[in-house]
Order: C-alpha cells, then structure tokens, then sequence
C-alpha cells in the first residue's frame, strides 16, 4: 500500500504505486490538454508530483520537449542565477565488505589496490585540495566497521577541518558513507558535517537485492529508509540520487520522486541535492554487462525533469560524465560539479600509478579545476565556492524558506562572487583572473539591494588587504 507518510521503505516508495504511474503515464503520454496543465503547473515553481513527472517522461511529442528544456533553463535561472557551486570528492578508504555487482570495492575483487588514508596522508591530500582552490569537499569511504568504522570518519573530519594552509581551507565536509543508525547520524551532525548523501542505486526492491547479494548493503529497508534516520539524528541537508543504468530509468526516475515527496511530507523540507550518476566503467566493471543503461537524449530529459520537479533541489553532476554531457546539464537544470576530481584513494597530493588502481570509477571529465572555472566563465556562469549557508545555520527548512521566497539570491549572489574572487585571487592563472575580475565587475551590478551591492564591494576590495572569507 502507499503511503508518503509511512517510516516503511515498501510503503513510501511502493512497487505497485510506481507500475500504477507508468501505466498512467503511459495512457496519457499524448493528452495534449493534461501536459499543457503539468507544464502550466511546474511553471509556478511549485514542483511537479512523480505521476506529473511521469508524464512528462513518457511524452513522445518534440514541442513538448522543447517547452520542457525551455521551462528547466527558466527554472535554474530564476532560482540560480548563474552561479555554479564547485566541489571536490575525497576517497579516505576503498575497503568494503559489500558485495555490490557494479562497484569495484565490492568484496570479492581481489585485483583492485585496497588503501586507507592515515590521519597524516588526508592532511597532505587536504594540503593538496587547498592549494587548488577548493573550499568544499564531499568524504567517501567503503563500508567496513574494521578498517572504516565510524570514529575513523570522525576523526578524519575534524583532521580535513583543522588544516589551514596559506589562504587555503576547508569550509563544508560533505559525507558519503553507507547508511547509520541515528545514534550515528547525530555523532556525524555534532562533528559539522554539511550535507549527508547516500545514492539508493535503484528503488526496485527485487533489482536492489539481487545487486546487493552480500553485505551489510544488501538490507533494502535499512538502507531506504536512512535518510529519515538522518533526520532523525538532525542532519537537516541530505542529498539523493539513482544510478541510472543498473534499473529501467522510468522505474528509478519515478522512485527517486517519490522519495523527494516522502522527506517534504514527514519532514517538511524534501532532499538538499539530487545527484544524476549514470553506470560507467571502473577496475573490473563493464558498463556494456548492464542493459538498462540511459542514452544521452533521455538522460538530458530526466535532468530537466528533476529540475521542474524538485526546482529547489541542488543537482550535482559529477566527472562521471564527459565535458559535452555536463554543459548540456549546466542550462538544464545542474547547479553543482565536481572539478579537478580524483576517483582514488588519495590521489590529490601525487596521482596515484596505474598499477596502484583505487579508482571506484573512470573519470571522463580529467580537467583541472582552473580549467573548469575557465571554462564556466566562458559559458557566463559564475563558479561559486560558496559555503555561507551551512556555516551560518541556514539549512533544512530555513535555507528552502529563503529560497522560495526569492530571498536567498540577497546572500548567495554576493557569497558566489566574493568567493569567485578569492579563489582568482589567490589560485587562478593570469587568463583566469582577467576574465574572473570582469565578470565580478559585470555581476557585482546585477545585485537588486544596494546596500548588498556597496557592502560586497567593500569586501572584495578589503580582499586587496589580504583578508578573505567575508559572507552574507
């Protein structure tokens, strides 16, 4: 039975509601006079239900894809302006006792290089991080409470917060690590962590398991339901995601809704982000042994999708993708990348050999992050590396109420610039300053308040001075 409201996994994503909407999308995929009020209704920046969405998803008529990407770009615009948030991936550990078929931590890999990062090692890779330019980064790990277990977790957040190098820190720690019980969520709340992220892989519970043979991984409510856990323990700022390729896309594209409601419904703030990872190659993983994988035409059209549907939501989409894919995804709806990524253990202080392989998955997108800025600014978007909210207490409920009120842009248009500046300031090469500091000038003027405007000016020109980490 389905319920949004229900704590259980099978209830709030449930199979039979999710057959019942693709049957639905499916009868109506043509009715003119139903998209047309969808359309009309995500146009409100109201978001759209899954079944909605589903509709939308199943349309097979060009103009209404079209209007689709036209109303996502609007979206992202209105809500984003052209700010772009730039992150980096940190791998402490690879060591994992699952037994997942499309990950090469999976157990059974004997090929693949196993490492740990030592309190010592994350410093020099943080030292590394920083030296680039970075102020958010997003800590992964495999599952394994021997080698892995959560105090290791812990003390190497407080280690990555304690490092300041230069002008160079670490400002928001994002965690992604297998699901906690809420005692644990609340350890890794009290520890400053930003945003907790945790992909479902797949919602379809039959699919899930046999995916997930072995391991602690392989319980499909314990894991399911750990963002309400995270809740729970007071994490108010958790990210979700699918990867697409190991379901049908329809099925996944639907439970992820689905999920997104069901956080709005009992916690009254649905998901912080939404990742867009599709299936790729790694050590000893084929992306061709999975059938389901997500062309590049419908994958465009789910990132529009979730954008319309969820037009609150961060979207993050990573070096999975290639340089192509991801400008696609930038004016459809991404307001989040990765830059200058490592998929290794480590890997930011000395790139790791060949023969030493601890990637969890191949990179397409190998650019520096100095070329991806460049890059950004090229487009006419302004790379951000903004963490004012979390650190000001913004989160959960109160971020999506400045948000939705149209508030927000008063803090994160001036936070983005500001941070734009220090980071061509202090990292950026000669071409990169040039066409940040124009940029600045240009964007400086499009801010509405000018007591914003004048005080964001004063800011950056006490910049010159040498002091830094100024927000609204």
């Amino acid at each position: 039975m389905y319920d949004v409201k229900s704590p259980k996994a099978e209830e709030f994503i449930s199979h039979q509601e999710i057959l019942d909407t693709l049957a639905y999308a499916e009868e109506n995929k043509e009715n003119r006079e139903l998209l047309d009020q969808i359309l009309a209704k995500a146009a409100t920046f109201k978001g759209l239900n899954h079944r909605e969405a589903a509709v939308l998803l199943e349309c097979p008529l060009p103009e209404y894809k079209e209007k689709l990407f036209a109303l996502a770009k609007d979206i992202k615009k209105a809500i984003y302006g052209d700010r772009i948030v730039l992150f980096a991936p940190l791998y402490l550990s690879n060591y994992c006792i699952n037994g997942c078929v499309y990950c090469p931590y999976h157990s059974k890999n004997r090929d693949i290089k196993r490492k740990k990062l030592t309190q010592d090692q994350i410093k020099e890779e943080v030292i590394a991080l920083e030296a680039m330019g970075h102020k958010r980064i997003v800590i992964e790990s495999g599952e394994d409470p021997l080698n892995n277990p959560l105090e290791y977790i812990l003390e190497s957040i407080k280690t990555i917060y304690s490092i300041k190098n230069k002008n160079g820190e670490i400002r928001r720690v994002n965690v992604n690590i297998a699901a906690c019980s809420v005692e644990d969520y609340k350890k890794l709340h009290d520890a400053g962590i930003g945003t907790y992220t945790l992909f479902q892989e797949t919602y379809n519970k039959e699919n899930y398991e046999a995916l997930h043979p072995t391991g602690p991984k392989s319980d499909y409510a314990y894991h399911t339901e750990a963002m309400d856990r995270a809740m729970q323990g007071g994490i108010d700022d958790v990210g979700i995601g699918v990867l697409y390729g190991l379901e049908h896309y329809k099925y996944d594209f639907v439970g992820l809704l689905m999920h997104a409601e069901h956080l709005e419904a009992v916690f009254g703030v649905g998901p912080h982000t939404i990742s867009v990872p599709r299936i790729c190659s790694a050590d000893d993983i084929d992306v061709d042994d999975f059938s389901n994988a997500v062309p590049d035409d419908v994958f465009e059209k789910i990132v529009a999708l979730i954008r319309v549907s969820a037009p609150y939501a961060g979207m993050i989409m990573s070096t999975r993708e290639t340089q192509e894919m991801r400008e696609r995804g930038l004016a459809l709806g991404i307001s989040q990348i990765s830059g200058g990524s490592r998929t290794s253990v480590g890997g930011y202080k000395e790139e790791e050999k060949p023969e030493d392989n601890s990637a969890q998955f191949d990179r397409s997108d190998t650019r520096t992050l100095d070329e991806i800025v460049d890059w950004l600014l090229e487009l006419g978007y302004v790379p951000s590396f903004c963490t004012a909210c979390y650190r000001a207490g913004r989160t959960g409920d109160r971020f999506m109420a400045l948000a939705k009120s149209g508030q927000i842009h008063n803090c994160c248009q001036p936070n983005a610039l500001m941070t734009l500046n220090e980071y061509i300031m202090d990292y950026g090469d000669e071409h990169t300053k040039e066409h940040g500091a124009k940029v600045i000038e240009a964007q400086l003027e499009n801010i509405k308040n000018d007591l914003v405007k004048e005080k964001a000016k004063a800011y950056i020109a006490q910049m010159e001075d040498g002091k830094r980490d100024f927000r609204f």
